[in-house]
């Protein structure tokens, strides 16, 4: 069993705000996989469902996010379950907006939410990281990750959020390089190589400098035959001439 822990604060002033991108994720997880109804649980919102061949605890802590830690340590200890079964989904300002990053074990790096993950189950969960960007200057940091996000922010969100959740099957079965993936699909799609564009940038110009070079070539010019001199012999030195 796995325990995939979205932070974030509750209630409708916080919804749709950077902070809670980790709520986000948790839920678009439960509505993509039919996951069962949200219950009151640990002081938190449970679902439960399976990822594959893996039973998940989806939870997300009603006791704001500086307090979280005490949901997901009682959830802890009620299952019987290790820090390798932890996935904590998070907002990280260091990451750029729509950028995912998993890790184990770490820092809190000034995050609430995680410091008291911290302080009641330790540090050596996984993180996914997601992120958000950066305001720019320390002092606005609390505004911002509680400010909602922009309409010019919605295409990336959503992007991450279906990558997310296309990729927390292999998450729950520990392949974390396959979720990575599945997010950059969504996040970062490969660009197709023989797209019209390409071919008019990179065959049409090839072919058309080198039929300048052939037509601009120097054509070789056939060798002009030497006429024949007249003979002026005379009769006698030809007669000569041949008998030699």
């Amino acid at each position: 069993m796995k325990l995939f822990v979205g932070l974030g604060n509750p209630g409708a002033k916080y919804e749709n705000t950077r902070h809670n991108l980790g709520f986000m994720a948790v839920d678009r997880i439960a509505a993509d996989h039919g996951f069962g109804a949200w219950k009151s649980k640990f002081q938190a919102s449970l679902s439960e469902g399976r990822l594959g061949r893996e039973k998940v605890i989806l939870l997300k802590p009603q006791t704001y996010m500086n307090l979280s830690g005490q949901a997901v340590g009682e959830a802890m200890r009620f299952y019987k379950l290790t820090l390798e079964d932890i996935v904590v989904f998070h907002d990280e300002i260091d990451l750029a907006p729509s950028k995912c990053r998993v890790k184990q074990g770490g820092g809190h790096a000034g995050n609430n939410g995680l410091r008291s993950l911290h302080q009641h189950i330790g540090p050596e969960f996984t993180r996914v990281r997601l992120g958000i960007g950066h305001p720019g200057r320390k002092e606005a940091v609390a505004g911002y990750v509680l400010h909602a996000f922009a309409k010019s922010d919605q295409d990336w969100v959503e992007d991450l959020l279906t990558g997310i959740a296309n990729g927390a099957p292999h998450l729950a079965e520990g392949a974390k390089d396959r979720f990575m993936n599945a997010v950059a699909l969504r996040t970062a799609p490969a660009r197709s190589s023989t797209s019209p564009r390409s071919s008019t940038t990179d065959s049409a110009p090839k072919k058309h400098r080198a039929a300048g070079q052939q037509s601009s070539a120097p054509t070789a010019q056939p060798k002009p035959e030497i006429a024949p001199q007249p003979d002026a012999r005379s009769a006698l030195q030809k007669l000569v001439d041949k008998f030699r």
